[in-house]
């Protein structure tokens, strides 16, 4: 039994020691207990949150036993075997259970630093379109592998533990799917939104119906893909209209808030009685519909008078006679190659590709002399043709006609485009087929290069094409004319694109014209013009001038044309191929093109983690 002097250092060294800071047990820590143990007080337990690698006793003591006299009738009573024990004992003791501790936390850790590997992993191979199959086959292995020869066999062996079977990586990009749709609909929910939709058949015959949306997130315009869905049976506007409006309706999206939708000229999407805009516009008037603006260009692109329209038969004829058989393909190949040729191929034509025609008969115009003694040596009547000057001329000014076409097809494509752009882009393109026709008129072909060239270099002269470069022209205005009517002239967004120079908008009501002049005048706003983008710009001043916000945003955020849902569909057409023409793509595709990242530690906090399988 300790002294009473004992028992009073015996408090002063607890109440000294419970009162230490330090995270990590000092040498005073160690001294003190010790101190305790020399005193009789073995069990006692030294702040075990503050330090624990002071614990002497895993037994929680209330604050009342903590007496000396008690912590002693405790040792005896309760460890009778331990009351005669050595120090070095309950320091064996102590070394024992931090060792367990680590081996615990080891074994915890491991599973849950795998199964956020294997969501990294999932995700990754979702970005590169590649069956879930890989993972297990060749990731896996390949990571195995460089841990082995890089660090060794026992990380190599923790790499084991890291599920990326075929059905693991399956419910893993499900998984960041649903992650990804709830991100987006909870963003979408916030504002007015526009639709893009767009409807193709896939490797199984399966109509896929693609739908992308524009909305206004973090200050800026989003867009992404809302949802991708097969279409059973028909697919008549009331089968799109319903499936679209379900859709809505499940993730709880109102056709009120919708400000635009822009599809192709399909009749099924662009009927006044039966399609798809018939039956939005009963359900929301409100609703602008747009017809792709790329789609147009390519329908104004199409008219050709009869003789160009045979030079162009004519070419893809040309062109199929080689392309049709491999010989021919690899016997063409190796006289370019003999000659020196920059390329050693023709290119086929395709009616459903907005640059085929662009980049076939471009293609043929450069190899023009290699085709005709390929011709010439296999005896074709085709080489006729590549040897007429009126028909290569002709050749020639379609090369170049529908290079600047493509290149006009080309600035339409693209994200985060706007109708305003877009109808710049049109509208220029009009003013140049005016100038052009004047100055072919006037016999200056100087803006066709290759044409150009082609006639000074065999001494021809320009009226044998004048007419029909005229004709071809005039046609091509009024096709643009037709498809892009003056209504949709670029003037009356002047005001949106440059609200501090542009003060005075008269389509707009007085109140509105009385907020422009208001926001025009506030020298804050224009410097914050200068270094944002239109949307951006207009979206800040939203609280600040609410109507003049929404005038300006009702024509920025509509889709001008289909391009996202043509990308996207090049996209499905790699994900869902003849090897996996059964797979449901709406998951896969969600995760490979959107622009939101899946939030895993939320995703791994919902499940618990596994050993691999």
């Amino acid at each position: 039994m300790p002294s009473t002097s004992d028992t009073e250092r015996g408090r002063r060294v607890h109440k000294e020691h419970i009162h230490q800071q330090s995270d990590q047990p000092s040498s005073k820590c160690r001294k003190y207990r010790d101190e305790f143990i020399q005193y009789g007080f073995t069990c006692v337990i030294i702040n075990e949150v503050q330090h624990p690698q002071c614990v002497v006793c895993t037994e929680v003591l209330a604050h009342e036993s903590l007496k000396p006299v008690k912590m002693l009738r405790h040792l005896k009573t309760k460890h009778p075997s331990l009351a005669a024990k050595p120090v070095d004992f309950f320091r064996r003791k102590e070394r024992e259970l931090q060792g367990q501790k680590k081996v615990l936390t080891k074994q915890t850790t491991i599973p849950a630093k795998a199964q956020q590997a294997s969501y990294e992993v999932a995700y990754l191979i979702a970005l590169a379109k590649k069956p879930h199959t890989i993972g297990e086959t060749l990731i896996k292995p390949a990571a195995i592998a460089i841990s082995r020869a890089m660090h060794g066999d026992k990380l190599a062996r923790e790499l084991e533990a890291v599920p990326l079977s075929n059905g693991t990586i399956a419910r893993r990009i499900s998984d960041m799917a649903q992650d990804i749709k709830c991100q987006l609909v909870d963003r979408v929910k916030k504002g007015k939104y526009a639709l893009q939709l767009d409807e193709s058949t896939d490797v199984s015959n399966s109509p896929q119906l693609l739908v992308f949306v524009r909305y206004s997130f973090d200050g800026k315009l989003n867009e992404d893909i809302l949802f991708c869905t097969a279409l059973e049976g028909t697919c008549t506007g009331e089968d799109i209209f319903t499936k679209v409006d379900n859709k809505l309706k499940e993730e709880g999206l109102s056709w009120g808030e919708c400000i635009g939708v822009c599809t192709d000229g399909a009749g099924a999407m662009l009927g006044k009685k039966k399609g798809l805009k018939a039956r939005v516009l009963q359900v929301a008037p409100h609703i602008n519909f747009t017809h792709c603006i790329i789609h147009r260009e390519a329908l104004a692109s199409k008219t050709l008078d009869p003789e160009l329209k045979r030079v162009l038969e004519t070419a893809i004829k040309i062109v199929n006679y080689i392309k049709a058989r491999p010989l021919n393909i690899r016997l063409f190949a190796t006289l370019c190659h003999e000659l020196g040729s920059e390329h050693e191929c023709l290119l086929f034509h395709t009616e459903v590709r907005w640059l085929s025609r662009g980049n076939v008969l471009s293609r043929l115009f450069e190899l023009r002399d290699e085709v005709r003694l390929f011709l010439m040596e296999h005896a074709s009547q085709l080489a006729d043709h590549l040897t007429d000057p009126d028909w290569l001329t002709r050749l020639a000014y379609l090369s170049c006609i529908f290079e600047k076409l493509n290149g006009l097809n080309m600035s339409l494509q693209g994200e985060n485009t706007s109708i305003m752009s877009l109808n710049d882009k049109i509208y220029a393109f009009t003013r140049k087929l005016e100038r052009w026709t004047e100055r072919v008129e006037m016999g200056r072909i100087d803006m066709f290069s290759e044409l150009d060239e082609f006639i000074e270099e065999n001494e021809l002269s320009v009226n044998i094409v004048m007419k029909s470069i005229t004709t071809h022209l005039q046609s091509l205005l009024e096709h643009f004319n037709k498809y892009f009517p003056k209504e949709t002239a670029p003037e009356q967004y002047d005001w949106v694109r440059s609200p501090f120079t542009v003060t005075r908008a008269n389509h707009l009501t007085s109140n509105l014209e009385d907020a422009l002049v208001e926001l025009s005048s506030d020298r804050t706003l224009k410097t914050a013009f200068n270094s944002k983008t239109l949307a951006e710009f207009w979206i800040s001043v939203e609280k600040e001038y609410p109507q003049l916000s929404k005038a300006a945003m009702d024509v920025l955020m509509p889709f001008g044309t289909t391009y996202l849902c043509e990308k996207t569909f090049s996209a499905l057409t790699y994900i869902k191929n003849k090897h996996r023409s059964r797979l449901n793509v709406e998951d896969e595709l969600r995760v490979a093109v959107s622009k939101i990242k899946p939030r895993m530690d939320l995703l791994c906090s919902k499940h618990c983690a596994h050993p691999s399988h």
